[in-house]
C-alpha cells in the first residue's frame, strides 16, 4: 500500500464521498454518516439505489413474482397444468409490478439517506487528483469537491461482445429485458450463468420457448450436482432446451427476429436473443490513472481485505472488486469500508455467506458441496428433506422440492444446506445460523418446529442423517 497523504491545514468538503448509491455506496454512505462523518453520495439523475434497484436485482426478482403469480405456476399441482391467473400475459402485466416495486425502493433510499444527513450529488465523477474529483451533471458548468476518503461503488454493466449487434428489441443484453415491447414467443439466452438460468425459467414460464446455449459442458458448477439436475429437470418440462457445450459464431438479425448460428453449424431461430456473457465494471469514465490506480480488463479494481486500494485513501466495495458480486455480500463490504475508513475497524465479514438463485423454482445453499468434502477428504453423511413428504409442502403444491443437509460423521456438525424449491432463500438462513454457531445435527433433529412448514424439512434431513450415522456407528 502506498504511504497516506498528509495534507497540512487542508481542509476538505466531505469527510467521505462514495461514487455510486447502489448496496455497498448506500451501507457505506449510512455506516459513515452514523460515525459523525460529513458524507456526500454521487449519483447519476435518476439511477438512486444503483443498478441493483434501477435495472438488476429489484426489477428481476419483482419480474419473476409478477410471472409466478400470473401464470399460476405455483397453484399447478392443485388445479392442473392449465391453471393461470390471467391467459394473456403481457409485457404491462409485469412492468406494472416491477416500476411499483422499483418506484417504492427508491423512495426507501433517498429517504435514508437524507434521515442521515448524506449529501445526494446528481452526476458522474472522476478523479482530478487522488482527493479532488469533477462532478459532471449534464449542465455546461463542472463542479470540484475534494475528499478526505473515497470509496469507489460503481457497480457493473452487462458486457457486450464487440462482433453483436445489440438493438435492444431483437438482440438484447440483462437490462434490454426491461425494455421488451413483448412476451417473445420464443427467446435464445446465450450464457447459462446465474442471470441467464434465471431469465431463461421466467420467461419459459410464460410460455416462451427457450433454447440456453452454453460453451461448458455443464452450467452452475459452484452448485450441489443433484441440484443442478432437478433444474434442469424443471426447466426441460417447460419446454427449455439446452445446447451444451456449443459456442456462438454469429446472430444475424432479420425483421421478425434473429438466427443464432453455432460453431457446430446448427442454427437457431428466434424471436429474441438475449446476451449473458457476463458484466463489466463500470470505471473506465473514472479517469482512475489520475488517482494512481488502474482496473483490469474486466473493469474491476482490486482491493485488500479491508476493501483498500493500492492508493490507501481510496477504497472500492460491491461488484466493481468482483467476485462474489452478490447484493447481500456488497452491503457489508460498504459498511466494513465505512468503518475502516473512519477509522473505526469493525469484524470482518463472515465467510459462511447464502448463495441465493431466482429460478422457477428457487435455488439456495450455504456451506460446503458434497464435491468439495469429498475432495477435501471430509467424510460426511447426506440428510434428505423431500417437500412432498412435508404436509405443508403437499399445502402449497410443490412435489419437487428438497432439502440436502451435509453432517460431519465424525464431529456431527451441519457442513452445508442445499434446498431445491419454494422459499429456498429464505430457509437457507436457518441452516446458515446453525453453522455459524458451530451448530450439529442434534439441535436441528431435538428442535421443536412449526407445524405445518417448509422450515420442518431441516428436522426431517436431520433426522434422515442421523439416523444413517447411527447404522454406521452400530457396524463399526
Amino acid at each position: 500500500m502506498g504511504r497516506p497523504r498528509v495534507r497540512i491545514g487542508y481542509v476538505n468538503d466531505f469527510d467521505v464521498v462514495i461514487l455510486g448509491s447502489g448496496p455497498s455506496g448506500q451501507r457505506a454512505a449510512i455506516a459513515a454518516a452514523k460515525l459523525g462523518k460529513k458524507v456526500a453520495v454521487v449519483e447519476r439523475r435518476g439511477m438512486v439505489g444503483g443498478v441493483c434497484i434501477n435495472t438488476g436485482t429489484i426489477p428481476s426478482k419483482s419480474l419473476r413474482e409478477a410471472v409466478v403469480y400470473l401464470t399460476g405456476m405455483n397453484q399447478r399441482e392443485m388445479y392442473g397444468a392449465a391453471y393461470r391467473v390471467k391467459e394473456d400475459i403481457t409485457v404491462e402485466d409485469l412492468h406494472a409490478r416491477t416500476q411499483h416495486v422499483v418506484n417504492r425502493q427508491v423512495d426507501v433510499v433517498r429517504s435514508q439517506l437524507t434521515r442521515n444527513h448524506v449529501h445526494l450529488i446528481q452526476g458522474t465523477g472522476h478523479f482530478v487528483d487522488p482527493h479532488t474529483l469533477e462532478i459532471n451533471d449534464g449542465t455546461a458548468t463542472a463542479r470540484h469537491i475534494t475528499a478526505e476518503k473515497v470509496i469507489l461503488a460503481t457497480g457493473t454493466r452487462p458486457a457486450r461482445p464487440s462482433t453483436v449487434e445489440f438493438d435492444n428489441r431483437t438482440i438484447i443484453d440483462s437490462d434490454g429485458i426491461l425494455q421488451l415491447e413483448g412476451v417473445p414467443r420464443s427467446m435464445v439466452v446465450v450464457g447459462a450463468g446465474v442471470i441467464g438460468i434465471e431469465y431463461a425459467s421466467m420467461f419459459a414460464a410464460l410460455g416462451t420457448r427457450v433454447t440456453v446455449i452454453e460453451k461448458r459442458e455443464n452450467m452452475l458448477e459452484f452448485l450441489d450436482k443433484e441440484v443442478v439436475e432437478a433444474l434442469k429437470y424443471q426447466l426441460r418440462d417447460l419446454a427449455v432446451t439446452f445446447r451444451m457445450g456449443e459456442s456462438v459464431v454469429s446472430v444475424e438479425k432479420y425483421d421478425q427476429g434473429a438466427v443464432t448460428i453455432l460453431e457446430s453449424g446448427k442454427k437457431i431461430a428466434a424471436e429474441t436473443v438475449m446476451y449473458s456473457a457476463g458484466r463489466q465494471g463500470v470505471t473506465e469514465a473514472l479517469e482512475l490513472e489520475n488517482a494512481g490506480l488502474k482496473a483490469d480488463d474486466r473493469g474491476r479494481i482490486e482491493v485488500d481485505e479491508n476493501y483498500q486500494t493500492a492508493v490507501d485513501h481510496i477504497y472500492a466495495v460491491g461488484d466493481v472488486i468482483g467476485f462474489p458480486a452478490l447484493a447481500a455480500t456488497s452491503m457489508e463490504q460498504g459498511r466494513v469500508a465505512a468503518h475502516h475508513a473512519c477509522g473505526d475497524p469493525i469484524h470482518q465479514m463472515s465467510d459462511l455467506q447464502p448463495i441465493g438463485i431466482y429460478t422457477i423454482p428457487e435455488i439456495s445453499y450455504v456451506g460446503k458441496t458434497e464435491h468439495e468434502l469429498t475432495k477435501a477428504k471430509v467424510p460426511f453423511e447426506v440428510g434428505i428433506s423431500r417437500y412432498r413428504e412435508l404436509a405443508r409442502g403437499q399445502i402449497l403444491g410443490d412435489s419437487y422440492g428438497v432439502l440436502k443437509l451435509l453432517v460431519s460423521t465424525e464431529t456431527r456438525k451441519v457442513l452445508g444446506v442445499h434446498i431445491f424449491g419454494t422459499q429456498a432463500t429464505e430457509l437457507v438462513h436457518i441452516g446458515q445460523a446453525v453453522m455459524g454457531c458451530d451448530g450439529t445435527v442434534d439441535y436441528l433433529m431435538d428442535g421443536v418446529f412449526n407445524y405445518p412448514t417448509l422450515a420442518e424439512s431441516y428436522k426431517v434431513a436431520a433426522l434422515d442423517a442421523t439416523n444413517k450415522i447411527r447404522q454406521l456407528e452400530a457396524l463399526t
